[in-house]
């Protein structure tokens, strides 16, 4: 969701910036779409980034010694994302 946010934001900034030629006297639409261009770079990378800092876990869960004298192992495997 984040990526496409700073897309989104991005994209609306060069609208303002590049498309619109309205003149409003109190406020200058070139500077907010500057504005949301650096937005959207901003959101994008750290969505990017937190979306790469994920990490893949796998644990492991052994039993004891049954009374036969052999080992049983239960291997129990989970995966998922860390955040």
């Amino acid at each position: 969701m984040g990526i496409g946010t700073g897309i989104f934001l991005f994209v609306v900034g060069a609208i303002l910036t590049f498309a619109v030629n309205v003149d409003v006297p109190w406020i200058n639409l070139d500077i907010v779409g500057y504005l949301l261009m650096g937005a959207g770079v901003l959101v994008f990378l750290i969505s990017l980034i937190m979306m790469l800092r994920r990490r893949q876990t796998v644990s492991t869960t052994r039993t004891a010694v049954d009374p036969t004298g052999n080992e049983r192992v239960t291997e129990k495997e989970t995966k998922g994302d860390v955040l």
